[in-house]
């Protein structure tokens, strides 16, 4: 498929360009850096500025079938980028009548009364700008959503085991979430569903099935 990433240059989208080109995907990477440019013929660098308007970002999504969006600010500039650069991504994609849309957030961030428990509260903050992207993404468009919430990241081999739709929050390695994000692509049971999850002891397209 045709596959745009918002946040290309990330922790996350990096590994996530490299996986989607590896199962055989063409991946537009998009990134607010000009020029950027790559060898492989199957990654094309575009410029997708999340502070610019939706018009400029709907311009160069070219001809994407689905999007996943797994862009931050690190929490310098979370209304803006996290929150409204999400909403306005979300705008291009439906004026581009793409379809799938598959968004990286945050454990609990729609579950408010868990804001205050310990594991969380440093995280305050990003949590709501996170809240109100996912509650707009399901109440506000009409994309065939997936909307994927890890706990901590942590840049350690994944072994290919998660758990899905836990109480407790838990680490997660980068590379696990990355997979999750790209099975979850290939998964038609994700669609509509918001999903917790952590590392833990089930092969990842079980676990995505069992949903």
């Amino acid at each position: 498929m045709r596959v745009l990433v918002i946040g290309s240059n990330g922790r996350v989208g990096s590994l996530l360009v490299e996986k989607l080109v590896k199962y055989g995907h063409f991946v537009y990477a998009g990134t607010r850096r000009e020029n950027f440019k790559s060898d492989s013929t199957n990654i094309r660098y575009v410029h997708i500025d999340l502070l610019g308007d939706q018009k400029s970002i709907a311009e160069n999504m070219f001809d994407a079938e689905v999007v996943f969006f797994v862009a931050g600010s690190k929490g310098k500039d979370l209304l803006k980028v996290d929150l409204n650069g999400a909403v306005k991504v979300m705008q291009a994609t439906e004026s581009k009548n793409i379809k799938r849309f598959i968004m990286l957030s945050s454990v609990f961030s729609l579950e408010q009364d868990r804001w205050n428990e310990s594991f969380l509260k440093d995280i305050t903050d990003y949590n709501i700008a996170k809240h109100f992207a996912d509650q707009w993404l399901i109440n506000n468009t009409k994309l065939d959503y997936t909307i994927l919430q890890p706990g901590v990241l942590k840049e350690t081999a994944g072994d290919g085991n998660i758990a899905v739709n836990i109480k407790y929050p838990g680490e997660n390695s980068i590379e696990n979430v990355v997979d999750t994000l790209i099975q979850s692509l290939n998964e038609p049971v994700t669609i509509g569903k918001v999903i917790t999850m952590c590392d833990g002891d089930t092969p990842i397209e079980e676990a995505l099935k069992s949903l």
